[in-house]
């Protein structure tokens, strides 16, 4: 859920709500949008910031209760720092930090008032920022103890052109839900969530004209997904493969693809993971929850761009028909595969799934994004997605994106070194690289066997999409990684 019942745009106007937040320049300056609302109260402003030590620096915050001159039970001011400075994931993380403030707050409606100076798109990444803080899961909950008793907040961002942010915001709202689905799905439980409720959730992005088509295993049998169903033939819950197409660039052009490791639940399998801290596996489905929160971001704001996302559905569970060490199967490339550890299945997964999306598609490039290794974080930490493509521009598109919108990225290498350590005497290749070292890689160059030479970028989001660092935007368990990045890239480089 979000705790923000409304988000809204109007016109400057008198100052109405209980709670109003304005915005102070370096050196407490302060617009005159701002003093208006603060009135006969600036003086107990300027006597308040010089004994608390604010002077406007960029996300500080102050706070003042009914502020003596005002109207108002409280007054939020916030720090801007220099306005021309602010890039757009600075009000972003402003819009999360000022409603961090009035969420703690209890506060039950607030009016933000812009400076003139701040643009209508501005003004829409704060209000994206705000509602992304707002998330909280907490579905499951059916008694609360009184003190942990949450008020729903209604937001007023009061601007120089309302209607300009309204049409801003229409698009930065599509992708915050975008974001708030893959949260959601990455929280949900794996008891309520399988691989054919993950399908139905696809299924209802119908409803903003999304193509859907759900594969059930018969389908994937007849067309040679055998390592996809591999991992999840030790289930009693049913694979799926989900494939999602919209359709807002020109008629008959190539799309841009996208694949999603879509693991509702990974024991590990025969080789099964140690029990303590199994339970975040009901995570390893971030990568698909990525790949349709992007969907319903790309087809709530009407992407001029032709798209089309996959998702491979599988639980992998340890039952007397699951696969063991040793097994080897065939993929739906026709090479087959030696299955040396059964925890290293979702390479299993995507393999087929990129496969399927180069033949069937023909796009101009793919991206697959997956809780695929320890490996990269151990490389990389809680802090930043590995990248790994063979295609210097397409890598440093997605790596920009990720800079700018603060999903922060780093690109890891392939190569014929990584690619060597998965070959085996047994078959055409082994699921693992034989030990433990770059094992990130080769993984990666595990999938690069499957994309046909087909322009491809893998994201190896295992570090950042569940479990990962709070920041002013995000402060659950599930951070939706990768949504934000990837809409930036595409509107940046393929709409139109």
């Amino acid at each position: 859920m979000t705790q923000f019942t409304s988000i809204k745009f109007a016109q400057y106007s008198k100052p109405t709500a209980r709670s109003q937040v304005v915005f102070a320049g370096e050196e407490l300056n302060f617009a005159a949008e701002a003093e208006g609302v603060m009135g006969s109260a600036s003086e107990t402003v300027a006597r308040a910031a010089k004994t608390a030590d604010f002077n406007g620096k960029k996300s500080a915050i102050m706070h003042l209760l009914a502020p003596q001159g005002m109207d108002a039970e409280r007054l939020i001011v916030a720090g801007l720092g220099k306005i021309e400075e602010l890039k757009d994931r600075d009000w972003v993380n402003l819009g999360g930090e000022v409603a961090g403030k009035l969420l703690a707050l209890k506060a039950e409606d607030a009016e933000v008032t812009f400076p003139s100076a701040a643009t209508a798109q501005q003004a829409a990444d704060f209000a994206q920022g705000a509602l992304l803080r707002g998330y909280k899961f907490d579905t499951y909950r059916t008694v609360k103890k009184e003190a942990d008793g949450d008020k729903a907040c209604s937001l007023t961002l009061k601007v120089q052109d309302a209607g300009a942010a309204e049409l801003s915001w229409a698009e930065a709202e599509a992708v915050a839900q975008g974001t708030l689905l893959a949260r959601r799905l990455v929280d949900e439980p794996a008891n309520t969530l399988g691989p054919v409720e993950f399908a139905a959730k696809a299924q209802q992005l119908s409803e903003l004209g999304v193509e859907v088509e759900i594969l059930d295993e018969d389908k994937m049998q007849e067309l040679g997904m055998n390592a996809l169903l591999a991992v999840g033939q030790g289930s009693v819950r049913p694979s799926r493969l989900a494939v999602m197409k919209w359709n807002g660039g020109k008629e008959g052009e190539a799309p841009i693809a996208f694949v999603g490791k879509g693991v509702v639940f990974d024991t590990g399998g025969i080789s099964l993971k140690p029990g303590a801290g199994m339970e975040d596996m009901k995570g390893d489905m971030g990568g698909a929850a990525a790949v349709i929160g992007l969907m319903k971001a790309l087809a709530g704001r009407k992407a001029a761009v032709n798209a089309v996302c996959v998702l491979g559905l599988v639980e992998n569970m340890p039952d007397g028909n699951a696969i063991r060490p040793g097994d080897i199967v065939k993929t739906m490339s026709g090479q087959t595969v030696e299955i040396l550890n059964t925890d290293a299945e979702g390479r299993l997964v995507l393999g087929d799934a990129l496969w399927y999306t180069q033949e069937r598609f023909s796009p101009k490039f793919m991206i697959d994004l997956a809780t695929l290794t320890g490996a990269c974080m151990v490389a990389l930490g809680g802090h930043r997605a590995g990248v790994f493509s063979e295609d210097d521009d397409l890598a440093a598109k997605i790596c920009a994106a990720g800079e700018t919108t603060a999903e922060k990225m780093w690109r890891l290498p392939l190569g014929d070194e990584y690619d060597k350590m998965i070959d085996t005497p047994n078959a055409d290749m082994r699921n693992t690289g034989g030990n433990r070292w770059g094992g990130a890689s080769t993984a990666a160059v595990y999938l690069q066997r499957h994309t046909n030479e087909t322009k491809w970028a893998h994201i190896d989001i295992a570090g950042v999409a569940m479990g990962s660092k709070k920041t002013a935007i995000s402060q659950g368990w599930a951070s939706g990684f990768g949504v934000r990045a990837l809409n930036r890239m595409i509107k940046e480089h393929f709409e139109g």
